[in-house]
């Protein structure tokens, strides 16, 4: 049994900014555990390429339930695989999410997470190439950036979203969200940048540190109410890791709730029913889980330059040499925030356009060049869980999102696809439209689209809360995040989001693993 100070289970978005922040103290040793490998491969690297990953050895490769308001459809769900984790396998975009998000966290009991007292978190964490201000940082880990090279198609798309009454918008991160405008990257010079990039990598050069990749946990120790550690398998071999302080368990809304249940916290019956010694009953364990459906509006374009040729020779070699062109960009690389109805004080949607036909994930493709606007929702209400299959640690869990389970979520999808619809018809892109491939022109009126919505809906690879931040009655851990009835034991990743913010979760998640940093720096 090795020991260490700290035992960190997880090195993607959330992971791997912990284990950098704590070895920066030299008397500190910390063990990171990641199931997957190291992530290097052309795939990650290269912004254009990250659908590529799909399906392989960087993917988890979760699938749903038979999701029970989608006619019984059964999602695929990517996540990380690597160091890195998700921030390996995104889209790029920066979002930090809505004032309101935070300061509703605050007032419904997370003390010390209100906007103003995460603001100072986020700038922390950012190294933005429009230099430091009031909302941003200049000197952090993670990379943000405009894209390298914007498509011109994209900038049109921008133009006809404002030409259809969403005002122009250069900074989603700033003073206000609502608008449209080109999104930032985590990116450094064209180049994908990750949290084993900013964080990580400096880490590994310290003593410290030790990276054990391709381990797979399968439980926690628990002796006495209290977390001493981890086990292990590793190349086919059980190991134990000892932690003296705590563990701090990183493994994202799917596998953070598993492993939790595996060592015996989380609902008692359902625990019971795969023969697992409760620890501690918690309900709360696996609820709660969101996520921001999409839907995808595709059309064919006569416009020159889209992402249709982005593996040509030439588009490589520019890529290669100088770190510009098509293979670039993040696929979604304009967007917008707006409402869908009145009184509401974050938007209820986000547009993800895509100067390229995006459709199934990437796994379909299309001989012409067209564009694409997902409609994402970030205001979704709907719930689901995840859950245990049986008591194999190895065996992956069982995921219901109940996606469009609430009447609201289907009526302001409905609306986005309309919106969507406008955008492609109004002036900046007239010229360049060509017929409607996805859901298509055919389908015009509300109850149609409804079901068209219902038929093919996907969504925005952004699960969370299914760990919360709450109560012992209402959530999974406390606002310093340790867990509810166990001491020495911390969450840090978009699980303990109290609910999801409106935008994309890869930043807020930083900012959770920035913020355990602190609180377990000021625990010892």
């Amino acid at each position: 049994m090795g020991s260490y100070d700290y035992v960190v289970i997880g090195a993607g978005s959330a992971g791997a900014v912990v284990a950098g922040r704590l070895t920066q103290d030299p008397a500190v040793r910390v063990l990171l555990i990641e199931a997957g490998g190291s992530g290097r491969h052309p795939n990650v690297r290269i912004p254009a390429a990250f659908a590529k990953q799909f399906r392989t050895r960087h993917d988890w490769e979760f699938y749903t339930e038979p999701e029970p308001h989608l006619g019984g459809r059964s999602l695929y769900h990517p996540r990380g695989k690597m160091l890195g984790g998700c921030s390996g396998q995104n889209a790029m975009i920066y979002i930090r999410g809505h004032r309101s998000d935070y300061d509703h966290w605050a007032a419904n009991g997370a003390t010390g997470w209100s906007y103003d007292e995460v603001l100072p978190l986020f700038k922390r964490a950012e190294r933005n190439s429009r230099g430091p201000g009031e909302y941003h940082g200049a000197d952090g880990p993670l990379y943000v950036e405009d894209p390298r090279s914007p498509n011109e198609l994209s900038e049109r798309l921008v133009a006809a979203m404002v030409d259809t009454g969403i005002p122009r918008n250069d900074d989603f991160n700033g003073a206000e969200q609502v608008g449209a405008g080109l999104y930032q990257l985590t990116q450094r010079r064209g180049q994908r940048w990750t949290t084993a990039d900013g964080y990580l990598r400096p880490a590994r050069k310290r003593p410290n540190l030790t990276v054990l990749t391709d381990t797979h946990v399968l439980k926690l120790r628990i002796e006495g109410g209290r977390a001493t550690g981890v086990e292990v398998v590793r190349a086919g071999r059980r190991e134990s890791y000892q932690a003296e302080r705590e563990v701090v368990l990183s493994a994202g809304a799917f596998n953070t709730p598993q492993i939790l249940m595996l060592s015996g916290i989380g609902p008692a019956d359902h625990l019971a029913e795969h023969g697992i010694p409760v620890v501690v009953d918690n309900p709360n364990v696996g609820a709660h889980l969101m996520d921001h459906p999409m839907a995808m509006i595709v059309f064919e374009t006569t416009a020159k330059g889209t992402l249709a040729g982005a593996q040509s020779p030439v588009q490589l070699l520019d890529y290669l040499l100088r770190r510009r062109g098509l293979l670039t960009s993040n696929i979604g690389e304009a967007g917008a925030f707006f409402h869908t109805r009145s009184g509401d004080d974050a938007p209820y949607m986000q547009f993800i356009a895509a100067p390229a036909y995006f459709y199934n994930h990437g796994f379909t493709s299309y001989a012409r060049p067209a564009f694409s606007i997902g409609c994402s929702m970030v205001g979704a209400s709907s719930t689901g869980r995840v859950r245990l299959r049986g008591a194999d640690p190895q065996e992956k869990v069982a995921i219901t999102f109940n996606y469009l389970a609430e009447p609201e979520d289907v009526d302001a999808m409905v609306t986005a696809v309309e919106r969507a619809r406008e955008v492609a018809a109004a002036g900046p892109l007239r010229g360049f439209l060509g017929r409607e491939l996805h859901p298509g022109a055919h389908i015009l009126k509300r109850d149609q689209l409804e079901e068209d919505v219902r038929r093919t809906v996907e969504h925005t690879y952004h699960p969370a809360c299914t760990a919360r931040i709450g109560t012992e009655t209402s959530g999974v851990v406390d606002p310093e995040l340790r867990v509810h009835g166990v001491s020495g034991l911390r969450v840090a990743d978009a699980s303990v989001f109290p609910r999801i913010p409106h935008g994309n979760t890869h930043a807020p998640t930083v900012m959770v693993a920035e913020r355990a940093a602190d609180l377990l720096r000021a625990a010892r």
